[in-house]
């Protein structure tokens, strides 16, 4: 019984919600006549100047122009002005030549940090053993792939003095002096530097 009841109630509202409904709204036919005067005034479109969002962009807000793009470049003109033969005439040549040289390049390698660092720990293990050949390869290696690290700098430095090679020595020590001027090895750097060039005097 209790069932049938929550049904029939349940019905009943359904039944009855859109007819209270309907009598809330005002009749279509009786209009606000201030409602009537402003509907016979066309409306201007006003924009929307919020930042669009890419799942609700309409066309027709973005205009027909040709916009800027967020990479400049694209909107230069590349092309050469009309006497640039005549005010240039050896700039073909200077192209051919930069051409020529860049695919004399065999190998490059990317700049890749970890790889260097990794370079140094290996290079650090052989010159804790006393194996400065190999040590020095693998700071060298470090600097394939790290061109300026003051690190792999100083420590191929302190390898190539102790292999008698005193002259690339003296100038990774420099090296390392432009890289870090104020670094922590920095004063002994510059030690060895003097040290060195008192050597070949």
């Amino acid at each position: 019984m209790a069932r049938w009841a929550i049904v029939f109630l349940l019905a009943w509202s359904v039944a009855a919600w859109p007819q209270s409904s309907s009598s809330s709204t005002p009749d279509s036919s009786q209009k606000n006549p201030v409602q009537d005067s402003s509907a016979s005034k066309p409306t201007k479109k006003v924009p929307d100047l919020s930042p669009p969002r890419s799942d609700r962009v309409n066309a027709d807000d973005l205009g027909g122009g040709i916009g800027q793009s967020s990479s400049k470049d694209t909107q230069i003109d590349l092309s050469p002005p009309e006497n640039d033969a005549r005010a240039h005439p050896q700039s073909k040549d200077a192209l051919l030549e930069a051409e020529a040289s860049a695919n004399g390049v065999t190998e490059v390698h990317s700049w890749d940090p970890h790889k260097a660092a990794k370079s140094v720990e290996v290079g650090d293990f052989y010159f804790k053993r006393k194996n400065y050949r190999a040590a020095e390869d693998r700071y060298r290696e470090a600097l394939v792939f790290k061109d300026n690290d003051a690190i792999a700098m100083f420590k191929l430095a302190i390898c190539l003095e102790k292999l008698n090679q005193p002259a690339e020595a003296q100038a990774r020590y420099e090296g390392y002096l432009q890289i870090l001027p104020h670094g922590p090895e920095a004063e002994e750097a510059q030690k060895s530097i003097d040290r060195l060039r008192a050597a070949q005097k």
